[in-house]
């Protein structure tokens, strides 16, 4: 039996399509990593929008490379489950992602799921939180989340993510780099 292969119209799955946001972090050749899993999620998925790509310290991990991070709004109707399992972490290996033990270690790509419309879901619901708590911790997550959907609601912030990425805007050890810009294909 073959795989099917991965396209648009094949990515499909029991639920009504629902807008859904996801953030990307790279600090091994991040420039490079950054732009390839934007142009993969733009094949695969149902872009939006993008953010800007921000430049950030890397959180408790002192002496590791600086991050590239930006933010997607796509709509799917692939549960978080299906869209994590099936779509974002096949290509986190495609890409060279090596998960340790060390959650802050550096990384080629990491793609989340940030939050997903109208739900919130614990860890015992899913494997993981929506929507994710650091958003509101974390200007590399609040800023380009802001970019992307500055109207979605936050549920538990009871915010947009206007209002929340608002809060980050004079952070420390970060900046938008205005001389990497993504383009649609």
């Amino acid at each position: 039996m073959t795989a099917p292969s991965r396209t648009k119209k094949n990515l499909t799955g029991d639920l009504k399509a629902r807008t859904v946001l996801l953030t990307l972090g790279s600090n091994i050749d991040p420039e490079e990593h950054i732009f390839k899993a934007l142009k993969a999620l733009d094949r695969l998925l149902v872009v939006k929008a993008v953010s800007s790509i921000y430049e950030a310290e890397p959180i408790d991990a002192q002496g590791t490379p600086k991050f590239l991070n930006a933010a997607v709004r796509i709509e799917t109707t692939l549960s978080p489950s299906a869209l994590k399992h099936e779509v974002l972490r096949p290509l986190e290996i495609e890409f060279g992602r090596v998960r340790g033990t060390n959650p802050n270690s550096p990384r080629t790509i990491d793609i989340d799921i940030a939050a997903v419309e109208n739900l919130v879901l614990t860890e015992d619901d899913i494997g993981f939180q929506l929507p994710d708590p650091a958003i509101t911790k974390h200007a590399h997550l609040a800023l380009p989340l802001r970019d992307a959907a500055p109207n979605f609601w936050h549920p538990v912030a009871n915010a947009s993510l206007d209002e929340i990425g608002r809060r980050f805007m004079k952070a420390p050890g970060i900046f938008k780099r205005e001389d990497l810009t993504w383009q649609a294909s």
